[in-house]
């Protein structure tokens, strides 16, 4: 079975910088869950950025569903990224005039693919997907900006997971959250992904999530730019 994340030997520094990662081997499965735990500044929203082809390493070799983003020109990157990832921003980046319900059926706009894996029309699946986040169906209709930060980390979740992304990238979407919310939201998010088949790759400073996942990663085991 094709891995859905390889890396080998990557390493990237930002210009007039000295290297921020340096990672020998970093493997996922297709539907597996992966924390990767480290400090502010650690180089774990770096690290994401390579992993959705934000940015491109200029050492080593990095494959998604076996594509090696290394190999592809930005734009192609960036019709990667919209065809087969999911992202959780950690500010979320929702449109803030939009609807919610708005909101989520944006994430198709530039994927045909994402589009055509879909068993209903765009709008209908964004509404599953709120509902199955519990997010209130009086909400749907509602400017973004009008809803707390809780409700908004959910319409973040069902934009990222709208069209069955092959891989989900949370950066640190429960650093805004109390407790009760947070477990609340990661049951939630683990609920969907199990049931789309999707793999999770969810970074945070928070060690008190660890044990919600079968695997855990420190970045500042897996950098060797950390150590040096």
């Amino acid at each position: 079975m094709t891995p859905l994340i390889a890396i080998h030997n990557l390493q990237f520094a930002w210009p007039g910088q000295p290297a921020l990662l340096s990672i020998g081997e970093l493997t996922l499965a297709p539907g597996e869950r992966l924390f990767i735990k480290g400090p502010s500044g650690s180089g774990k929203s770096t690290l994401l950025g390579l992993l959705a082809g934000i940015h491109a390493a200029p050492r080593g070799a990095l494959h998604i569903l076996g594509q090696d983003l290394g190999a592809l020109p930005a734009r192609k990157r960036d019709r990667f990224r919209a065809d087969h990832l999911g992202y959780i921003f950690q500010q979320f980046n929702l449109l803030p005039f939009l609807s919610v319900t708005e909101n989520v059926t944006a994430a198709l706009t530039f994927s045909r693919h994402k589009r055509r894996r879909l068993s209903d029309s765009a709008e209908q699946e964004a509404k599953r997907l709120l509902a199955a986040l519990q997010l209130p169906e009086r909400l749907w209709q509602q400017p973004v900006h009008q809803l707390s930060i809780g409700q908004q980390q959910r319409v973040a979740a069902a934009r990222a997971l709208i069209g069955r992304p092959e891989l989900v990238i949370a950066d640190e979407p429960t650093s805004a959250l109390d407790a009760d919310s947070r477990a609340a939201f990661m049951q939630l998010l683990f609920a969907e992904c199990d049931h789309q088949g999707s793999g999770l790759v969810f970074v945070s400073h928070d060690t008190g999530l660890e044990p919600l996942f079968s695997r855990v990663e420190s970045l500042s085991a897996l950098n060797g730019a950390s150590s040096c």
